[in-house]
This record gives structure tokens, C-alpha cells and sequence, in this order.
């Protein structure tokens, strides 16, 4: 009895972690929001402070809360899972099995899953940025003697938040829930204080004030759509951290926490608007009493390095999955934690978002120029959600095609309204981070597109494997003790590397293992499934290691798992032998421009090497090499 109480305790305070993990991770983002979006809505008009546009304002801020994020991500998106998993490159993979047989549309697909990703880090360069600015800026209402340390102190916590990185966010993400379920009290406090004060805000939450604010003022209202954009940043990583959390637990937290503590806020700096425009300067900050300005600012920071620490996990864990896919080649991964699976470490990745984000903190040097940059790759990466998410509820979960279209089809011109009104920010810096993502786009297409180019070229010179086995006679060649595994991308062929080891050594081994890594389009593959193996003549074996796209694929753990299987391998009688390839640049003219094939060859020769990267013992590695035109 006692021990089922305890194991009830347990399952308890399990379920209030994943609760509270939820809050810290998935809602830091969002959360921050409020430091900066109101005043930046305002500023598109002008900065005219009347009744009718704070209803009005107010009044599109808190639909588009509720029908992009409640509706569509928390309510609908969210059921679109691969086993649980979401992230539009979970998305794309089950978009694609739509596209069976028809390589155009699996083209297409791919695409604007790829596009989707890419614009996932263009967003992720511009959050730390102006998160940060605008909590630092606060500085400057407790007084102006800080104004010209703003982007110093900005630059100071990056250089801290960025070099933290590789140590993992394992030990401190435990005060990640408290701090943000901290926040979102004190900022719904203060936001309730003001609507007492001025209740008659209430009635911006009718939708009929937003809709005249468009009608009546229609150029004026678009441009005010590019700043409402702000009211909901980080909403795809409502959809990205659900293999994390769960979905229950996501929404359970947005809708009884902290969509209440976002529209208090919002509707509180409304209120506080109608009894003192002046306050415009920074009403976020402004709400709070003199003396709380000090402690306010430290637990702004605290929230928007909890909310860039979001981010740029995130991309960490985009990194890792599109690697795995075969999108972009091998990087560094770093694991720094023994417990947590997602605790990652992406080198070239963080020095690549701390140089963007650092050039974005000195170029714009302030919060408010930094809203004119934003929401181009957000409203670029939720209009290719909604796409994905139409292609797979007509073609694989086979709903009513009029039905998906129609619901679908809403948020699509929803999305594309957003989107369109952002473009008109593209000289002003929206350029900044489009131009990002249009760069890793040109990047993973490239590589996939490269690799697809070896593979051809490889296979156009192979011999078959059943055409080799023919050849082999008893003494002929010589075989010696041990194992060889030779690491292929076809196992139907002759791996360069066998052809390489014979010519020079004469000799194969005892046992030969023909291994294949494959990622397929689920998280994660159980283990009773990890191996397909086939047994051929003269004791040659071709092995297919199945990893999902949130796996970390592991050569020695797999081959342990072969001794189940009556294969058994000493691993220290085992040579792996791994093609170790240069390529060159063909002179040879085609739609892969060269410029192309420059970038592709670079990326192939600054890629892991595939010891490193399968964990595979370095004293056991053979590498032969060749060289090989693309």
C-alpha cells in the first residue's frame, strides 16, 4: 500500500514537472512578447492615442492570440504528431508519404519543409535580439543616465547566454518553469491593477473594434498587421516541443495560464494608455511602481534569456534532426547531459546565431528597430505549417478534401495576411532574417542535391554484390580471422572501400558485414526493430541499421544488439573500413551550377567524420580513399 502511494507521488510530481518544464521552455518566447509589442503597434499609427484605436489594437492583438495560437496550433496543428513528435521537419516527413509514387509532389513537399526549417533560424536569430533589447531597455526608464550602456549590457548577457552553451542547460533548466511562472504572475498582476483602474478597456475584446480599425483605416491597418505579428512569437514552438512535454500539458498551460496572464497585460497597458498616453514611451515598464523598476528589469532578463535559451535549443534540436535526415551533412553534436536525450550542443551552430544575433543587437541598437526586421520568417515558417498540414490531412490522414480545405484554407489567408504585411518590412531589416533562411534553404538544398549526384556516380562504376560473390572461391581470395564491416549507402553494391582493402591487401576477412544506416520519417525506432539482416554465401552478411530522425545512431551498441540475432561480433576483433572520398569539381556543365558544387564540396570536406559521428572505437577504423567528380 505504502509503495503504490509512493509510486502515485511519484507519477504526481512527474506530471507537475512536465507542467511547469512546459511553462519554462515552450512559453518563454511568447511570454516576453508584451515588452515590446503594444508600443511598436502603436508606433505603426503614429502614435496617436485615442480611444478607438487602443480598443482597436487591442482588440486584433487578442484575436490573433486566439485564432492563430489557440485555435490553430494549441486546438488543431497539435494533432498532426509523428508518434508523438512535432516540428515542421516532423510535419514534412509525414507530408512526404502523401507524395508515394509522384516525385514532383514529394519534390515539392520537401521543399517547403526545407523552406519552413530554414526560416526557423532566420526567426531564431532575431528572438535573442530584440527579446533582450527590449528587456534591458527598461533600463533606460529608471533613468536615462543608461541609455548609452543598453547594447553594451545586451552584448555582455549574449556573450554569457552563448558561451554557456557547452556546459547544456541540463543543471540551470530546473529554475526555468519557476522563473517563468514568476513572470507571468507578476506581469498579469500588474496588468489586472490597470484594468481595475480603467475597466472600460474590456471592450477592446470584441473583434468589432479591430475589424473598423482595418476598414475605416485599411493602408494605415495593414501596416499594423507587420507589429500584431509580435503578439504571437515563438507559437511554432508550441508545435516543436511536443514530443518533449506532451500535449496535454502544452495546452493545459496556455489556456489556463498563460493566454489569462498575456491578456491581462496586454489589456492592462490599453488601460494604462487611455489614462496617460505619455506613457507610450514604454508602457510595458511603465505599468510597474517606481520602486519595482530595478527588480522589474532582472526578471525581464531573466525571462528573455530563458525564451533565447528556448530558441536556440530549438535550433540545436532542427540541427540534429535535419542531419539525421541527410538535409544538411554531419556537424558536432555534443551530448551534455547522461539523463536527457534533447540536452545538445551544436558548436558551429551557436557561433553562427551568436555572430547573427550580435550583428543584429549593433546594427539596430534598439527594440524598436528590431519590430521593423521581425516577423517575415515567423509568418513564412506558420503559412508553410498550415501548407504541410494540408497536404498531409487530405492525402495521408484522409480527411474530406472540402472539409480540410475550408479549415485549412482560412488560416492559410490568415497566415498569408500576415505574411504579406511583413514583406512591406523587408528594406527597413526584414531582409536580415529572410536572408538567413534563404541561405541554410541554398545550403540544405545543395547538399541533398549533391549527395543524390554521388550516389549516381558511385553507382554508375559499382559492381553488384551478386556479381563479386560469384567470383569468390575457396582460397580465393585469402580470408583472414576477424570481421570487416565495410559502411555503405547501398548494400546491393560493392562498397569502394572492399575493392580498395582487396587490391591492396589481397585478403578479405573472415566474416564480412555490408552495414547500412537508414533514418526513417519516425522519432524513434524501438529496438526490436533496429536491425535487418540478410545472410548471403561466403559468410557475408548485409546489416540495415533503422534510426529514427530523433535517434543517436550508435555502430558498437548496434552490433551488441547482432549477438541476439546469432551474429555475433567481438568488437575487438572487428575492423570497420570506411570510404574516405575527396571530391573534386567537374569541369561538366549542368543544372547544378558550379557555384553549387564549390558549396557542396566545402560542406562535404568541413563535415564529422563518420567515426566520430556513429561512435564507432577510432583504433578500430580503416579508411581507404578515392576521388570522385560531382
Amino acid at each position: 500500500m505504502a509503495q503504490t502511494a509512493a509510486l502515485n507521488g511519484h507519477s504526481h510530481h512527474t506530471h507537475q514537472n512536465l507542467y511547469l518544464g512546459a511553462l519554462g521552455v515552450v512559453y518563454g518566447d511568447i511570454g516576453t512578447s508584451p515588452l515590446y509589442t503594444v508600443k511598436l503597434c502603436f508606433v505603426e499609427l503614429g502614435g496617436v492615442i485615442t480611444h478607438v484605436n487602443v480598443y482597436g489594437v487591442l482588440s486584433l492583438l487578442t484575436w490573433a492570440l486566439i485564432t492563430v495560437v489557440t485555435v490553430k496550433y494549441v486546438t488543431l496543428i497539435m494533432r498532426v504528431d509523428n508518434r508523438g513528435e512535432g516540428g515542421i521537419l516532423a510535419l514534412t516527413a509525414l507530408a512526404l508519404r502523401a507524395a508515394t509514387g509522384r516525385p514532383k509532389l514529394h519534390w515539392w513537399i520537401l521543399a517547403a519543409g526545407l523552406l519552413g526549417a530554414s526560416l526557423f533560424y532566420g526567426d531564431g536569430v532575431i528572438t535573442p535580439a530584440i527579446s533582450l533589447l527590449g528587456s534591458i531597455e527598461g533600463l533606460k526608464v529608471a533613468t536615462p543616465l543608461f541609455e548609452p550602456y543598453v547594447v553594451p549590457i545586451t552584448l555582455v548577457l549574449l556573450v554569457v547566454l552563448f558561451a554557456l552553451q557547452r556546459h547544456g542547460t541540463a543543471r540551470i533548466g530546473g529554475a526555468f518553469g519557476p522563473i517563468i511562472l514568476i513572470w507571468f504572475v507578476v506581469i498579469g498582476a500588474l496588468g489586472a491593477v490597470e484594468i481595475v483602474r480603467q475597466p472600460e478597456i474590456l471592450w477592446a475584446l470584441d473583434p468589432i473594434y479591430g475589424v473598423s480599425l482595418l476598414v475605416e483605416h485599411p493602408l494605415r491597418g495593414f501596416f499594423l498587421l507587420g507589429a500584431v505579428v509580435l503578439v504571437f512569437t515563438g507559437c511554432e514552438t508550441l508545435y516543436a516541443d511536443m514530443g518533449h512535454f506532451g500535449r496535454r500539458p502544452i495546452r493545459t498551460d496556455w489556456l489556463f495560464f498563460v493566454f489569462p496572464a498575456l491578456m491581462l497585460n496586454y489589456l492592462g497597458q490599453g488601460a494604462l494608455l487611455l489614462a496617460n498616453p505619455g506613457a507610450l514611451a514604454n508602457p510595458f515598464y511603465l505599468m510597474a511602481p517606481h520602486w519595482a523598476l530595478y527588480p522589474m528589469v532582472v526578471l525581464a532578463a531573466a525571462a528573455t534569456v530563458i525564451a533565447s535559451q528556448a530558441v536556440i535549443s530549438g535550433a540545436f534540436s532542427m540541427t540534429q534532426q535535419a542531419v539525421q535526415l541527410g538535409y544538411l551533412p554531419r556537424f558536432q553534436i555534443r551530448h551534455t547531459s547522461e539523463e536527457e536525450i534533447g540536452q545538445i550542443y551544436v558548436p558551429r551552430v551557436n557561433l553562427f546565431l551568436f555572430i547573427a544575433v550580435a550583428a543584429l543587437v549593433v546594427g539596430f541598437r534598439s527594440a524598436d528597430h528590431l519590430g521593423t526586421a521581425y516577423g517575415i520568417a515567423v509568418t513564412g515558417t506558420m503559412t508553410l505549417t498550415t501548407v504541410l498540414a494540408l497536404v498531409y490531412s487530405v492525402g495521408v490522414a484522409h480527411w474530406n478534401p472540402l472539409r480540410a480545405t475550408l479549415v485549412f484554407g482560412f488560416f492559410l489567408f490568415v497566415d498569408l495576411l500576415f505574411f504579406s504585411a511583413n514583406l512591406l518590412k523587408f528594406v527597413e531589416g526584414g531582409w536580415f532574417p529572410l536572408a538567413v533562411g534563404v541561405a541554410i534553404f541554398v545550403i540544405m538544398s545543395t547538399w541533398m542535391e549533391g549527395r543524390d549526384r554521388l550516389a549516381q556516380q558511385r553507382a554508375r562504376g559499382a559492381l553488384p554484390l551478386s556479381t563479386f560473390l560469384e567470383t569468390i572461391k575457396p582460397g580465393h581470395p585469402e580470408r583472414v580471422d576477424g570481421t570487416a564491416v565495410f559502411m555503405t549507402a547501398n548494400p546491393e553494391l560493392v562498397p569502394a572501400a572492399l575493392l580498395h582493402n582487396l587490391k591492396h591487401n589481397k585478403v578479405l576477412h573472415g566474416r564480412v558485414i555490408l552495414m547500412k544506416i537508414e533514418t526513417i520519417d519516425i522519432p524513434h525506432v524501438p529496438d526490436d526493430q533496429r536491425l535487418e539482416v540478410k545472410d548471403l554465401d561466403h559468410n557475408f552478411h548485409t546489416v540495415t541499421v533503422h534510426y529514427g530522425f530523433m535517434d543517436e545512431p550508435n555502430i558498437p551498441r548496434a552490433l551488441a544488439q547482432l549477438r541476439l540475432m546469432q551474429l555475433k561480433c567481438n568488437l575487438m576483433e572487428t575492423s570497420f573500413f570506411i570510404g574516405r572520398e575527396k571530391v573534386v569539381v567537374s569541369a561538366s556543365t549542368s543544372r547544378f551550377w558550379r557555384w553549387r558544387k564549390r558549396l557542396f564540396v566545402f560542406l562535404q570536406a568541413t563535415m564529422v567524420n563518420a567515426t566520430e559521428f556513429f561512435r564507432i572505437p577510432s583504433n578500430r577504423v580503416v579508411e581507404l580513399g578515392g576521388q570522385i567528380e560531382v
